[in-house]
């Protein structure tokens, strides 16, 4: 079986060349992973040949293998670096890899042999199990490199052989002595570390299988998702141009510039004007969460005077609570003048959310209230109303994109259920937090909390920010 058909058989994508490097990525990783786990082995082996057999050649052995860990994290560090592209250096780390790996395995099979030829025949147990365990560790953990896992396994399997063959050939005992059954042991031992082997052969051939259909799943998704950002804003943009002029000339006929509308067309034209409104600002929300999704949202961060911004959010969201028979009125300190660091214009964005679903949900006849207030080294800011409240154990629908509550009130609050979510994205880009308090029948209250500025910190933030 070639090396390069153990990989990954049946991918599509993969080159042979690019499977081998992540095969010599895989095993040169899991070298490193054991790193410690090794040296605790060897050493563990060491002193006790040294204490009972032969230190000078416990003491070759531990050297040799040192200079095998040194190669391989040599080698790790190289393989780590390579990339797909680097065929000659790929198959050169292979040769060095595979070297080193018969350099280590004669080392571990040259010591179990010398310390079995120290004792007499049949007593072979400390020198037959390091072999068992060397080739029981390769099994488990050199699977990456089949190559190299052959090599080791090859090499102990004749070690293994080379101990009992001899005991048989010089006492030439009898089939049903005990040297036999040694023999007979270690062919047992052999099927059953291939047998090994071979299992986690295909656990790994599994898991790459695997990895690579997720590969190329996120490959697909990753194409699906750019042809659908490029639609949706190909088609936002191109429904805005159409929808500005069709609201403007609503807006005209609303107003009486062209004229005064018949009576028998004045609610069409006012449901009319109202729904390109509602239109234009899902329009906007699409194209805000597409820039979102995209990481192009910028933020030009300046000094706020807090309770400025509140007023204008209050004249300006006045008309809109006039359409639903709710007051917006203002509550913020008059001799205290509040500051943060943010982007005025996207902060009034998410104060129009706020105010506009408040206006939304609450009953008509109610008040709507938008204030701030001062918490030690925090400006919060918050828009309370007099709605039916949200219930518990729903704060994930609240800010979750195209969720809304499923409430009767919602009837009578249309939207596309962006703007909550699209206000928590910003509040946070710009280092603040939002979150609400609500009870039901009482009404609910949202509120933003930012890190509060001193006339000290304006001289300083023009020094520091432009954009983020």
């Amino acid at each position: 079986m070639a090396f390069f058909d153990i990989v990954q058989p049946g991918s599509k994508t993969a080159a042979p060349d690019e499977r081998l490097l992540q095969n010599l990525k895989d095993y040169t990783s899991m070298s490193l992973t054991l790193l410690w786990q090794r040296q605790a082995i060897y050493l563990a082996a060491t002193l006790l040949t040294a204490f009972y057999f032969d230190p000078i050649n416990a003491a070759l052995f531990y050297v040799t293998i040192l200079f095998c860990e040194v190669q391989d994290i040599m080698l790790a560090r190289r393989v780590a670096a390579l990339l797909p592209r680097q065929t000659d250096a790929i198959y050169s780390s292979l040769i060095w890899i595979l070297l080193n790996t018969m350099l280590s395995a004669a080392a571990i099979c040259l010591f179990a042999i010398s310390v079995a030829f120290e004792q007499e025949s049949g007593g072979h147990f400390t020198p037959l199990f390091f072999l068992f365990a060397a080739a029981l560790f390769a099994a488990m953990n050199n699977h990456q490199l089949v190559m190299a896992l052959t090599i080791r396994l090859a090499m102990y399997g004749l070690s293994f052989f080379i101990i009992v063959l001899r005991d048989l050939w010089l006492h030439r005992p009898d089939l049903d002595s005990e040297l036999w059954l040694h023999f007979f042991t270690v062919v047992f031992v052999m099927y059953f570390l291939i047998d090994c082997s071979i299992v986690f052969l295909k656990l790994y051939q599994k898991n790459l299988k695997q990895l690579e259909a997720l590969r190329e799943e996120h490959e697909r998704t990753k194409a699906a998702y750019i042809v659908k950002s490029q639609f949706i804003s190909t088609v936002s943009h191109e429904l805005r141009t159409p929808l500005t002029s069709i609201k403007g000339s609503l807006d005209l006929l609303n107003s009486g510039t062209m004229g005064p509308v018949p009576d028998s067309m004045q609610k069409l034209v006012e449901i009319a004007g109202k729904n390109a409104l509602r239109l234009s600002h899902l329009i906007d929300d699409v194209l805000d969460l597409q820039k979102i999704e995209a990481g192009e949202m910028n933020y030009k961060i300046t000094m706020v005077d807090v309770n400025a911004l509140l007023d204008e959010a209050v004249s300006g969201n006045s008309g809109y609570g006039n359409t639903y028979g709710v007051t917006i009125t203002e509550d913020c300190p008059p001799d205290e003048t509040m500051r943060i660091r943010a982007d005025e214009s996207r902060l009034m964005q998410v104060l129009n959310n706020m105010i506009s679903n408040a206006v939304k949900f609450s009953p008509e006849g109610s008040e709507v209230t938008v204030g701030c207030k001062r918490f030690s080294d925090t400006v919060r800011i918050y828009v309370s109303d007099q709605g039916s409240g949200i219930p518990e154990g729903v704060k994930h629908k609240v800010f979750d994109r195209f969720s809304q509550l499923d409430s009767s009130d919602q009837r009578r609050a249309a939207g596309s259920g962006l703007g909550m979510s699209i206000s928590k994205e910003i509040v946070e880009q710009l280092g603040g937090t939002i979150d609400y308090v609500s009870e039901l029948g009482h009404g609910t209250t949202f509120y933003c909390d930012f890190p509060a500025c001193g006339d000290s910190d304006e001289q300083w933030l023009k020094g520091t920010f432009g954009s983020l």
